[in-house]
């Protein structure tokens, strides 16, 4: 039987003992802070990343991985046979899936390529599964719908606690209804097929806390939830506590608490977080 690689991106936010574990490659978009450019890898913790950005003197700019790039990663991971599963940020967000796509077309391996149709953890569950699958053997045709499973039935809130950098970014069109007269409004947003739907905003951190209680009754209702994950970007004292509630209501479940990847704070600011979860 032939052997399964997994490919993802950098937007990809997972704990790297994992991500070393699993043997999950990871091919690192590139920001670009005043003028120097940084790959997004270990080489630029997200801590260290949200220094570099508060000092700059404007907003930086992230760029995808080069098709050139994606053609030697797969021309050399397929080299010994293996087949390749490529799963990617949404395209709503990045070019990122489009490149891969082009390059599997001219890579000499046999590569599939998928849009997860979200990010960070959210994209972490698909890659992760995938993996585990990966490594007990099962052929491409067995993980496929299984990462099209949890992709259908993952969900994915962000809120912000300011909306300068989604403005700046572009991103903040996406989001209906976001523009007020101020800016340093909260934001909860549920992320759905590339696009950032407005649930909840307001001043202040009861603006957060509000949305988490209507977030406890949902999962509530939810019986089979198998994975949550929780992001932050810089400030994160009220998104730990968050995570502390979640963990008390399932002691038995491990739910990564990680900075989110320059790529997403890029976008987000300061005092970002991320919940995500999925359920069978």
């Amino acid at each position: 039987m032939r052997k399964l690689k997994i490919v993802t991106d950098s937007s990809c936010t997972m704990e790297k003992q994992t991500r070393d574990d699993l043997q999950i490659h990871v091919m690192p978009l590139s920001v670009m802070i005043d003028g120097v450019i940084y790959a997004d890898d270990d080489q630029l913790p997200g801590e260290i990343f949200m220094d570099k950005m508060a000092a700059a003197s404007e907003l930086p700019k992230t760029s995808q991985p080069p098709i050139g790039q994606f053609i030697e990663l797969y021309d050399q991971l397929g080299a010994d046979g293996s087949d390749i599963l490529s799963i990617h940020m949404t395209k709503g967000l990045s070019g990122t899936v489009e490149a891969a796509r082009q390059a599997a077309q001219l890579s000499k391996a046999n590569v599939v390529v998928i849009d997860s149709d979200t990010t960070d953890q959210g994209l972490s569950f698909q890659v992760i599964r995938a993996a585990q699958l990966a490594q007990e053997g099962k052929s491409i045709e067995e993980v496929l719908p299984v990462v099209e499973d949890i992709r259908s039935k993952t969900k994915l809130y962000i809120g912000v606690s300011m909306l300068d950098n989604l403005v700046k970014g572009g991103r903040v069109s996406r989001a209906k209804g976001l523009i007020s007269s101020f800016l340093n409004v909260r934001v909860v947003m549920n992320f759905e097929h590339g696009e950032l739907h407005p649930v909840i905003k307001g001043r202040g951190a009861k603006a957060f806390s509000k949305w988490f209680d209507g977030f406890l009754d949902e999962i509530a209702k939810i019986p089979n939830i198998q994975q949550i994950g929780v992001s932050y970007a810089g400030s994160h004292e009220q998104i730990l506590h968050f995570k502390e509630e979640l963990q008390a209501r399932f002691p038995k479940m491990h739910i990564p608490f990680l900075h989110t990847t320059p790529i997403i704070a890029t976008h987000t600011g300061d005092g970002a977080f991320a919940i995500t979860y999925y359920y069978e």
